[in-house]
């Protein structure tokens, strides 16, 4: 019994391990002739990061994004998208992982093939193939962000067995700007298969009016999608409804600039909707009732939207999402969650009223909608406190209120929300307090955005002890009062990445430790308006801190340069002294803009300044600096605005400014430069405002200047500039600030000065007064000077002669006129009491003669003494009366 026993094992064993070799013997192999289509087909495309190495062998069944019939060996699936997709965030990887170049026929030997994906590569504005209008197998075709181009072939209407087309034509490919197009749509309707057809971004202008009559023909379909198609028309009506299986339907940013189609309310199937940037008019239907299956609705963006938003969305028992951002909805939404209150099985979880006009108060009835994660109600007018009732709204991670008029408190309910991620409440009038009792369940909170009005009206009261639940990534708090010391609750916050605490009271030392502890990872360091006081850490080195944000403070020490990726450094008004790196080049190599104006920095500005290539501003303004200028700049450079005012800077002005085809605003005045301005700054053809008073510069006003179309301030005051005012200086069209006090100038003031178009109309000062603004930072005396000055005539401290021309009251917008110490003559014309606009006028210490015409808002004697010959009101001289 035992040896039969042994011997019907090694029998079963035996049969087991010869059915193993059967199976291993009769594996089944692609066929010769698609292996060689398939090595024809490699040969054909380019391959940078080498994907398709593993394409070599007998069996292309085991090659990468190859697939065969498990019986027969023929290839049925080719996929080939691109596995590095760009969101992943590395554009050089992306474009390294693309295939590329041409698809070779040999493709149609596939004779078998049912999928085929070339998704996510860069065919650089290859045709999609006519040929595969012959793969009359496939049932899945992607050519989605691939970059082809030309018209779609119309021979893809042979595919009858094709139930997924995608050939979104968007790219991601920085090579080119490529147009898939069709004329026709006819070709669609010999798919009956066809449930799923995306057309996005394909340009579709040109297909005929009833294009929707042929889509309508599809009754399999159950996605549809054709974003961004620049179709012409949308049709109100259908006779009758074939798709009736529709399930997806993306319309948006076609802008029909129609009436809502009434046909769509009978595809009661709908779970997702897209309409966004259609520009929809009128109210919005109530006939969306009857979509009982949608789950997403996207109306954002349609501008001409208006009324109320109505209650009936509550009635949607599958709607989870609901967009009607940026359109033009007024009133208060009192009805609207009114409506989730009566309807207990609402599913709502996100919902986006941002960009409208709602008003009113937020309604306790917001509590209601109990599945929400994401509510955006940012940039509308609503007021008033939070109410109590969104503790209830245990679902939500996302809460926006942003940009509204909120002038009341926030309620401690708000600590309830335990799976809040990002609470946005920026730009409000927020008052009253924040207690720990507020934060006491935000365990997952990383982002807390919080301002209020400059008054800090709102605090944050919290114990010295006390240890928050959560460890955010994101903080902003601005004029909301958390010092004077550096709060203990902020110390703990190690995984920081952007700071930002403006103007919250703050009057202490920086934490060393709590320094070091986030400076790896911080990107945005923003301090600014606070009384922070002290040395800065020398020896952080911040590898990825891009902004830092330290004005307004009373920070000493000597420059700080921590990081070399710093693209913004603001350090103006503070103590910060001795020189700036002279490697600061090599420090900060990506600086874009440095603010460092109204410290005590010294030394010369280093010459590695001009190795920063992507400089945009330099403010240097109020400091100690002293030297030359560099001279090394050239036309690689995007320098746009230099302020360096009020400093001890020696020498000329430098000739390689003249590269700098960028420069819009430049402002050296009041340091101690010499020599004429060089006559490389002509090509500066986009110099806005010039700013050169208070120096040592000389030579005779440049003709060149009148080619400066754009300039809007001159100011040349102060100088030891000589000879005549050239009629080439009337041609300044922009010019709103025209300065030449303070030299030696002579002859008479140009007849053509009434020429100065922007002083006749006052138009347009508002672009070139924000320029200015930019470069200062906007702060007094600095860019309150210039914004005092606008539509002004400073000739005064000269050496002009003659009399003042007619001309002159065509300047009808001159808000300001100052023609003192000349040796200007003749009799004040009367007409200057027809400048409306002149609000201060100065005419004393010239020559003028005879009576002071009557101008009542000009009835100051400074303004006409040191003229001898004046006589009348209101100077003391009476005029004789005529014989």
């Amino acid at each position: 019994m035992a040896a039969n026993l042994v011997s019907y094992f090694l029998f079963l064993l035996l049969f087991i391990s010869n059915s193993r070799l059967l199976v291993r013997s009769t594996h089944i192999r692609c066929t010769a002739t698609e292996r060689r289509a398939l090595t024809v087909l490699r040969q054909g495309l380019t391959d940078p990061s080498g994907r398709l190495t593993s394409w070599f062998g007998e069996d292309c069944c085991t090659w990468k994004g190859i697939e065969c019939h498990n019986r027969t060996g023929r290839v049925t699936k080719l996929d080939l998208r691109n596995p590095y997709h760009i969101f992943n965030g590395d554009r050089t990887a992306y474009k390294s992982s693309c295939l590329g170049g041409k698809i070779n026929q040999s493709l149609l030997q596939l004779e078998y093939l049912t999928y085929l994906d070339l998704s996510l590569n860069d065919f650089e504005g290859l045709e999609i193939p006519r040929f595969f209008g012959e793969l009359n197998h496939l049932f899945y075709l992607n050519l989605s962000f691939a970059s082809f181009s030309g018209e779609i072939p119309t021979s893809l209407g042979n595919l009858s067995k094709l139930e997924y087309l995608d050939l979104y034509a968007d790219s991601f490919s920085s090579t080119g700007s490529w147009e898939l197009r069709s004329q026709s749509l006819e070709w669609l309707t010999t798919l009956s298969s066809l449930k799923h057809l995306n057309l996005g971004f394909a340009k579709l202008n040109g297909v005929a009016e009833h294009w929707l009559h042929m889509l309508n023909m599809l009754p399999a379909l159950v996605d549809l999608r054709l974003h961004w198609c620049e179709l012409q028309g949308l049709p109100l009506t259908l006779p009758s409804i074939n798709f009736t299986s529709l399930s997806v339907l993306d319309l948006s940013e076609n802008s029909f600039n129609s009436l809502f189609p009434k046909w769509l309310f009978n595809l009661t199937g709908l779970t997702e909707l897209y309409l966004t940037w259609d520009f929809f008019t009128g109210s919005i239907p109530a006939d969306f009732a009857n979509l009982k299956t949608l789950r997403v609705l996207d109306l954002s963006d349609n501008l001409n939207l208006e009324g109320q938003i109505p209650g009936f969305f509550a009635n949607l028992s599958k709607l989870e999402f609901l967009d009607l951002s940026a359109n033009n909805f007024h009133g208060d939404i009192y009805e609207f969650f009114n409506g989730f209150s009566s309807s207990t099985n609402n599913k709502l979880e996100s919902l986006d009223l941002s960009s409208n006009s709602l008003i009113g108060e937020l309604p306790d009835s917001l509590g209601s909608v109990k599945h929400l994660q994401h509510l955006d109600l940012s940039s509308n007018s609503f007021w008033g406190s939070i109410p109590s009732s969104i503790g209830r709204l245990s679902q939500l991670r996302k809460l926006d209120l942003s940009y509204n008029m909120m002038n009341g408190t926030i309620p401690e309910s708000l600590g309830q929300l335990s799976r809040l991620v990002d609470m946005n409440l920026v730009a409000n009038s927020w008052n009253g307090m924040l207690k720990e009792a507020h934060f006491m369940n935000l365990g997952k909170l990383e982002h807390v955005r919080l301002t209020t009005e400059p008054t800090r009206s709102l605090a944050i009261g919290v114990s010295d002890r006390w240890s928050p639940p959560f460890k955010l990534k994101t903080i902003q708090l601005e004029n909301c009062m958390i010092g004077p010391l550096f709060p203990l609750w902020l110390q703990v916050q190690n995984q920081l990445t952007s700071v930002n605490l403006r103007n919250v009271g703050i009057s202490d030392t920086i934490p060393g430790e709590w320094f070091s502890q986030v400076s790896d990872q911080v990107t945005y360091l923003v301090l600014s308006q606070n009384r922070i006081r002290g040395e800065l850490p020398h020896q952080l080195s911040y590898p990825n801190l891009n902004v830092i944000d330290l004005s307004y403070n009373n920070f000493d020490g000597p420059f700080p340069s921590w990081s070399t990726n710093a693209t913004d450094v603001l350090l103006q008004e503070n103590s910060f002294s001795g020189p700036i790196p002279e490697n600061i080049g090599a420090l900060m190599p990506r600086l874009q803009k440095l603010y460092a104006s109204r410290n005590h920095l010294s030394g010369r500005i280093p010459s590695s300044m001009c190795d920063i290539e992507g400089l945009n501003i330099v403010s240097l303004r109020n400091n100690m600096l002293s030297g030359q200028l560099p001279n090394c700049w050239h036309r690689s450079h995007v320098l746009w605005g230099i302020d360096i005012s009020n400093n001890s800077l020696t020498g000329n002005i430098p000739s390689s400014f003249g590269f700098l085809s960028s420069l819009s605003v430049l402002l050296l005045s009041n340091n101690n430069l010499d020599g004429e301005i060089p006559p490389s700054l002509r090509n500066c053809s986009g110099l806005t405002s010039v700013d050169l008073g208070g120096n040592k510069i000389s030579g005779t006003l440049p003709l060149w200047v009148q080619n400066l179309s754009s300039l809007f301030m001159l100011r040349l005051g102060s100088n030891l500039f000589s000879g005549n005012i050239p009629d080439a200086f009337c041609r300044l069209q922009n010019v709103h600030i025209f300065d030449l006090s303070g030299n030696k100038i002579s002859g008479p003031i140009p007849t053509c000065i009434g020429n100065l178009a922007a002083l006749v109309n006052g138009k347009g000062s508002e672009v070139f007064e924000g320029l200015i603004k930019v470069v200062t930072r906007g702060r007094d005396p600095e860019y309150s000077s210039v914004e005092a000055n606008v539509n002004s005539i400073d000739l005064s401290g000269n050496q002009l002669s003659g009399e003042i021309p007619d001309e002159m009251t065509n300047l009808l917008a001159l808000r300001i006129l100052n023609l003192s110490h000349n040796h200007l003559s003749g009799a004040i014309p009367t007409s200057l009491a027809s400048l409306a606009a002149l609000i201060r006028l100065n005419l004393s210490y010239n020559n003028f003669s005879g009576s002071i015409p009557f101008i009542p808002k000009f009835n100051d004697s400074s303004i006409y003494e040191g003229n001898p010959l004046l006589c009348g009101t209101p100077l003391p001289t009476k005029c004789q009366l005529p014989i």
